[in-house]
């Protein structure tokens, strides 16, 4: 199974399996646009804020996860990082 390209995802239990996929996806894009529009320490702030839930999410899911999502979704969060960075 862990060949398998094509897992069938297994619904948890948490806090996020009520929350509806769109909002999760708008919440995320808004906050993104908003800190990277703000620039300066609010933007740094809010950027750093998504960062530290991507890195969240990244760590309950680390078990669960194949070694090339793995390294996809640290690249993601490297590069969300930088971003964070150049914004200050």
């Amino acid at each position: 199974m862990a060949g398998d390209s094509k897992r069938t995802l297994i619904p948890g239990a948490g806090p996020l399996s009520r929350v509806p996929a769109p909002a999760a996806f708008l919440l995320v894009l808004a906050l993104f646009v908003t800190g990277v529009w703000l620039q300066g320490t609010a933007g740094a702030l809010l950027l750093g804020l998504l960062a530290l839930g991507v890195a969240a999410l990244l760590a309950t899911t680390w078990p669960l996860l194949t070694s090339s999502a793995r390294v996809l979704r640290l690249l993601v969060l490297a590069v969300l990082v930088l971003i964070t960075v150049s914004v200050l």
